[in-house]
């Protein structure tokens, strides 16, 4: 497929809600082993802070430069009120409940030589009652949105899913889901779906080849009552399953293979795609190439609409 202009995202209105996390990174040199365990000896020598999950999705979304609102819930803490500065840094409207029962939900990545040497997670899921509570603010938020993405981290943020679903599906929102978990009926109703190969599998079984992988997920797709399922493949690109058939993308090579935060990008670009009036398979050819993007950059990163233009002039 051949797309030479991007339209002009602007006229994009995204709102995602979901789980949010601020991811932060350690970066060091490794220069030997410790005396006190067979493990390596970082030595920090800067650190950097992220908007991670939902709020990576939104920051992506107006990297491109369309419009996001944020709905989600945070802790009451400075990890919360720093998650808080760097969305709206980057134009995000930031509707962001708190929760002082728990902490922000924070992933810590030690890096090494350019290399993820360890991970440390600190999360709790948010309470009953500030997820009640976001569930009327996004009644509000719904009308000034032409498409609502729904990023599911499995912590928490999307107990009332099913609720959000039925009341966009009754506004006439297109609703994009990147889910989790091994039961998909809670985003029956839908619009797309946009697992990945794992994702895919954990709920589909096993598959023998590709006709096989093409049937188990034509199946999902229509128990879902979804439009398309669009499935993100890693090394093989992406594939998007219609009533009408299947369509490959097939992925561009990088020196750097970081998929940390791709899925993020992938919905995101191919929302606002969606948002701006684009077919689905032009929603999917952007969002491949913006995927490639950032798969080429360490952590969780952006694809600037300059940079997809000139991905998309090289096809």
């Amino acid at each position: 497929m051949k797309l030479e202009v991007l339209p002009d995202f602007s006229r994009a209105r995204l709102l995602v809600v979901g789980d949010v996390m601020l991811d932060r990174y350690w970066f060091g040199e490794v220069s030997r082993i410790s005396p006190e365990a067979p493990v390596p000896v970082v030595k920090i020598e800067r650190t950097e802070e992220r908007p991670g999950g939902a709020s990576n999705v939104a920051r992506n979304a107006t990297a491109l430069g369309a419009r996001a609102t944020l709905l989600s819930v945070v802790g009451d803490d400075e990890a919360g009120a720093r998650l808080r500065g760097l969305i709206e840094a980057e134009h995000v409207v930031a509707c962001l409940h708190k929760d002082p029962s728990i902490p922000t939900t924070v992933k810590l990545r030690v890096i090494g030589r350019q290399q993820q040497l360890l991970r440390i997670d600190f999360e709790t899921l948010p309470s009953h009652e500030v997820l009640a509570d976001k569930l009327a603010d996004f009644e509000l938020l719904l009308a000034d949105c032409d498409v609502l993405v729904m990023s599911d981290y499995g912590k928490g943020g999307l107990a009332h899913i099913e609720k959000m679903i039925e009341l966009a599906r009754a506004a006439g929102k297109t609703i994009l889901v990147d889910p989790k978990g091994d039961d998909y009926s809670r985003y029956r109703g839908a619009t797309v779906v946009t697992p990945n190969r794992a994702e895919l599998r954990e709920v589909v079984g096993r598959w023998k080849d590709e006709d096989d992988m093409s049937a188990r997920a034509q199946t999902l797709r229509r128990e879902l009552g979804a439009k398309a399922l669009l499935v993100t493949r890693s090394e093989e690109g992406m594939s998007l399953y219609q009533a009408s058939g299947v369509l490959h993308e097939a992925a561009r090579a990088q020196e750097l293979a970081d998929v940390t935060g791709a899925g993020d990008t992938v919905i995101a670009a191919f929302a606002a795609m969606l948002a701006t009036g684009a077919a689905l398979p032009e929603a999917m050819h952007v969002a491949n190439r913006a995927a490639g993007i950032v798969v080429g950059k360490l952590g969780t990163a952006v694809a600037h609409r300059d940079e997809l233009q000139l991905a998309l002039a090289q096809d």
